[in-house]
């Protein structure tokens, strides 16, 4: 019987479960660390790679109204002037005037210090954007950013990828890439840092069609979560952002809300933004951000935005499919991924890792299986905590090489889930396992 937690014990459980089996290392750590900063270890960057993927064949491989971009980090100073982030991307910072923590002043509580108790200065708005310099001097002409969102790379792409890719209308441009916040309060693991990346499109539209692609988007990421294995009705809270609440050039926002074990937060965005961005950036740039239509009709597009985190959908997976469960008269933790999202797809055991026979075979399996799915040989310790290690990383299937395989050709295969083990012919391997993942 499966058995969930939806507290705190949860979250330091996955946190320590990421660290342990190499999933997330906290960033520089042989320096102390640097506060909520993060390095995705060998299984992490295989389930981050397998959610960019799959996300990128999903919206923008098997459309045929997509096309890919990958925009630089730091883009002219203009930019952010024209969309509005140096003057308005910020957010109320208070100062404790006895211990002299900093924290954001919407995401506390009362007038005085959490952390001592102490007076709180009156806010003041901190700008979140990183600045740097280009050049070999540090002067006030040679100042740029990172780039707080992908967004804006796409809009002042809009105009190369129409005189380039020719698309009709619908059509979108979707990003996958990094973007920096200078966040005044990061944390909760990886749900809020200062580095992250995100998955990001924005969808051209015709302004009386904006109520239709908005739906149609919704619908496509509710689909997009239910693949990720997240039980939507009961993990996800739909919030129709307030006016007051969202950006000012939105005319409708949702919030994904997922039940995190540390609250209910902000997992996904779908904001219908108007023509306020590319109607902005020609204003500032000089450049016509227009279409034309069959009857050469010029036009400034609306725009629906699906934006989603790849280091929340990370956190949100984790939490979804981390379980405890009794086997064999004990426990054990299993995270049960769908089979295409688990890091590691099949795990190749040889029954004794000093039995050389036994290995050769086992490698030999693991080295055919591995060309076409992602595989771990696994020899150390006993076949029954090896099976306890792969549940913890969600390995849905192990291989296990022993004396009677090198008699019958014949291996025993586990399946993660139902944990039943099964007799199956070496040859008939890859066929077993084309149509699994």
């Amino acid at each position: 019987m499966s058995k969930k937690q939806n507290n705190n014990d949860l979250m330091e459980k996955i946190v320590s479960l990421c660290k342990r089996r190499g999933f997330i290392f906290p960033g520089s750590e042989i320096y102390g660390g640097m506060a909520n900063s993060f390095d995705f270890g060998p299984l992490g960057v295989e389930l981050k790679n397998n959610i960019k993927n799959a996300w990128w064949k999903r919206f923008v491989q098997d459309r045929s109204d997509m096309f890919g971009l990958d925009a630089a980090l730091i883009m002219n100073t203009k930019t952010w002037e024209a969309s509005g982030h140096l003057d308005n991307f910020t957010d109320p910072l208070v100062e404790c005037e006895k211990c002299k923590m900093r924290f954001r002043e919407d995401l506390i509580d009362g007038k005085k210090c959490p952390e001592c108790g102490g007076k709180l200065s009156s806010p003041k708005q901190f700008n979140l954007m990183f600045k740097t310099f280009v050049g070999p001097s540090e002067e006030s002409a040679n100042v740029a950013y990172f780039r707080p969102e992908t967004a804006q790379g796409i809009f002042v792409n809009f105009k190369n990828i129409i005189d380039t890719m020719r698309p009709k209308l619908p059509f979108g441009i979707g990003q996958i890439g990094k973007a920096f916040r200078n966040e005044i309060t990061p944390g909760n693991f990886i749900f809020r840092t200062r580095e992250f990346e995100q998955m990001e499109i924005e969808y051209f539209i015709e302004e009386k069609n904006w109520e239709k692609s908005f739906a149609m988007w919704r619908k496509e990421m509710i689909s997009w979560m239910e693949d990720l294995g997240i039980d939507v009705k009961r993990e996800i809270h739909e919030l129709d952002v307030p006016k007051d609440e969202r950006a000012h050039y939105s005319k409708k926002t949702i919030d994904f809300e997922y039940k995190f074990p540390f609250g209910q937060k902000e997992l996904y965005g779908l904001a219908y933004r108007t023509d306020y961005d590319l109607k902005q950036h020609s204003k500032h740039s000089g450049e016509e951000l227009v279409y034309i239509d069959a009857d050469s009709k010029k036009f400034t597009p609306h725009v629906i935005e699906p934006s989603l985190g790849v280091e929340r959908t990370v956190l949100a997976v984790l939490c979804s499919v981390y379980n405890e469960e009794k086997a064999d008269g004990g426990e054990r933790v299993v995270l049960k991924f769908p089979h295409w999202l688990s890091p590691v797809k099949i795990a190749v055991f040889p029954l004794l890792k000093n039995k050389p026979q036994l290995v050769e075979k086992a490698k030999e399996i693991f080295v055919d299986l591995n060309k076409k799915h992602t595989c771990m040989f696994d020899d150390n310790g006993n076949v029954g905590k090896r099976y306890r290690r792969q549940d913890e990383i969600g390995t849905p299937y192990c291989v296990t090489v022993d004396f009677e395989s090198l008699e019958d050709g014949a291996v025993t295969v586990r399946d993660r889930d139902s944990m039943k083990q099964e007799r199956m012919a070496i040859k008939k391997l890859s066929e077993y396992f084309k149509d699994k993942f």
